[in-house]
């Protein structure tokens, strides 16, 4: 159920409530204008701090190959075309190719959600209206070019392999108990300023049974997602298309996950990464980078973060 608290939700989920909710959510604590939110974590000192876990030099792929193929939520869509052949010019006979992309293509692929992508109700991150922001030929706030590059530590949290599973099962929903007993297996803690992944074994559905893979998916709840915020991550991601479970436990709430993650604490969420690679080697923690691409007053990016050992 949702109910109205001066102009925050409080979330009940199954008689869990979203602990230390709060009646208003905003300002942010980086200030009125902030729009950049938990990425103001990522000092010089966990830029180094990420420098300092490079032990082998191994780079990890995290991001999906674009394909017309790929699982896509809803109506969204990607096609890329090739126009023509251009040329010969030149007495060298010169002739080059251009490509037409087309998508959502913030929101397809390995993509990360920006804070202008999920609001509660007309509100966003800080306290920005929609109605104020939202054009339709960009956000005028909350663009993802406001982001910077994302250079610091990363942690996988291998919540199949502490389960005992290759893969979780669509529509489970990882716990605090989840997260913590993972990461007590792995002896890994997580830091102020982290990015965090969480493997769950779905990602092996990928481009093998779309329908499977997007009808539902394993992922963190409200509970969950508050113990990460209370870790000051920066970003929170998944091989999942959501991150959080879906369906929600309860069937009358949709993005809850996002909405306390993006909105009320400016983290920003990784959907559809690749993490089989760094669970099968038990890759734990590593030297993340990504840089989100410049489309001023889009609402994610799209892109193939690295993690590097």
């Amino acid at each position: 159920m949702k109910y109205l608290i001066g102009v925050a939700f409080v979330l009940v989920m199954a008689g869990d409530v979203i602990p230390r909710a709060q009646t208003r959510w905003y300002p942010s604590p980086w200030g009125r204008e902030d729009q950049r939110g938990a990425a103001n974590r990522i000092t010089p000192a966990k830029v180094l701090e990420a420098k300092s876990l490079i032990t082998t030099g191994v780079v990890y792929q995290l991001g999906h190959l674009y394909e017309a193929a790929m699982p896509l939520f809803g109506g969204r869509h990607f096609s890329l075309r090739i126009p023509q052949t251009f040329g010969p010019r030149g007495s060298n006979q010169f002739t080059y190719h251009d490509e037409i992309v087309s998508g959502e293509l913030g929101q397809i692929g390995t993509q990360l959600d920006g804070l202008g992508h999920a609001g509660i109700g007309d509100l966003f991150y800080n306290g920005n209206d929609r109605k104020a922001f939202a054009r339709p030929d960009g956000l005028t706030r909350l663009g993802i070019e406001n982001i910077g590059p994302l250079v610091t530590r990363g942690v996988l949290i291998d919540v199949a392999r502490f389960k005992n599973q290759a893969q979780l099962a669509g529509g489970y929903e990882i716990t605090v108990a989840d997260l913590k007993g993972a990461l007590l297996r792995q002896n890994t803690d997580v830091h102020s300023g982290d990015v965090v992944m969480i493997h769950t074994g779905w990602g092996s559905l990928w481009m093998k049974d779309n329908p499977r893979y997007l009808e539902s998916a394993p992922g963190i709840g409200v509970a969950a997602a508050q113990f990460l915020a209370d870790q000051e991550v920066v970003v929170v991601g998944a091989d999942t298309w959501n991150v959080e479970v879906a369906p929600a436990r309860d069937s009358s709430l949709v993005g809850p996950v996002h909405q306390l993650l993006i909105a009320r604490h400016g983290i920003y969420l990784h959907e559809n990464v690749l993490t089989e690679e760094l669970a099968r080697d038990g890759v734990y923690e590593f030297a993340f980078m990504f840089t989100p691409l410049l489309f001023k007053g889009a609402t994610g990016s799209p892109g193939s973060p690295i993690a590097i050992r």
